[in-house]
């Protein structure tokens, strides 16, 4: 009883989900048990990948999902399509993906930062761009998800970016401007540009005139200065990279397009995150590090992220409404 063969159609399983699916389809099959045993012992990777999945599986006994009036009816369609499609083995399988979504759509709600919040004197939420007209004329764009704490005082003028991206256009004023993400400041001489604050480091890029660019505590101090053009990374490590755009392409998002040169899928999918109501999960060993350059509708976010698989060959699967998944080498 406990040796049923693995049914034909469902392939070997190869990744954490994958095996997460085939032990609810068949959880008295103990030669399953043991191959997976054998997977689960044969990298850390994958005993790594198993506790996270499981992790979110187990958040489902933790609360109630939101959004149950809206992706409910989403589960009931795709439930009743799989039955159609497939009388056998099913339900236990869409059970667990459904169970996946609820899980996504728990994992949003809770995330909101209650500390950004208070924190931020400005912030906008998922697909909402921002605009804020500051005491001395400045205007800022904030991109979405993303929060700014505005302090001037008699003598400076200092803006802290706490998330996401914000494009500045600063206003004539004796008194000096800065921005301020993590340990870097960019420092305006009478200029528009644009700040990004996100996993991977600090990002600043000029439309107009000058900005100095300083980090004093990162493993190695730097100092930039930056014109039209011009755009400087620092990654978290310290880390500093250079290069240069057309000016008319710094801050694109701010006119609903997201244009990339040789930058790695992590940042870019990163970048398109806050424009999708949900959870986009990316997925294989080197696929968050691959070049990647194109241009990106903002305003479609699941026609993008679809363009960003296919220029890697990978495959987007999409769950739910609120749930992606990006999986490739």
């Amino acid at each position: 009883m406990g040796k049923a063969p693995i049914p034909a159609n469902s392939g070997t399983p190869a990744t954490a989900s994958d095996w997460l699916i085939a032990l609810a389809e068949q959880p008295s099959n103990d030669e399953l048990r043991a191959r997976f045993e054998a997977w689960l012992a044969a990298s850390p990777d994958h005993r790594r990948d198993w506790t996270e999945i499981t992790r979110t599986a187990d958040a489902l006994d933790q609360g109630e999902p939101a959004y149950r009036h809206e992706w409910g009816e989403f589960v009931r369609r795709r439930r009743a399509e799989r039955a159609r499609a497939s009388r056998s083995a099913g339900g236990r399988r869409w059970a667990v993906l459904a169970a996946l979504a609820a899980a996504a759509c728990l994992a949003f709600v809770l995330g909101g930062n209650l500390l950004l919040r208070i924190e931020a004197d400005h912030m906008t939420a998922t697909a909402e761009q921002g605009r804020v007209q500051l005491a001395d004329g400045t205007v800022v764009l904030l991109a979405p998800e993303s929060a700014i704490d505005v302090a001037y005082g008699e003598g400076a003028r200092r803006v802290r970016l706490l998330k996401g991206r914000a494009y500045f256009e600063v206003a004539a004023d004796r008194r000096p401007f800065a921005v301020v993400a993590r340990e870097v400041e960019a420092r305006d001489i009478g200029t528009a540009f644009d700040v990004g604050l996100h996993a991977r480091g600090v990002d600043v890029a000029v439309r107009q005139g000058i900005v100095d660019v300083s980090a004093a505590r990162v493993p190695a101090a730097i100092a930039e200065r930056l014109e039209a053009g011009d755009w400087v990374h620092v990654t978290t490590a310290g880390r500093i990279e250079r290069g240069r755009l057309p000016a008319d392409q710094v801050a694109s998002w701010t006119h609903g397009q997201l244009v990339v040169k040789n930058r790695p899928v992590g940042e870019v999918v990163d970048e398109l995150r806050p424009y999708f109501d949900g959870l986009v999960v990316l997925r294989g060993a080197t696929l968050a590090d691959q070049p990647l350059t194109g241009v990106y509708n903002l305003s479609d976010p699941v026609e993008a992220l679809r363009a960003v698989a296919q220029a890697q060959a990978a495959s987007m699967h999409r769950i739910s409404p609120w749930l992606i998944v990006i999986a490739g080498d």
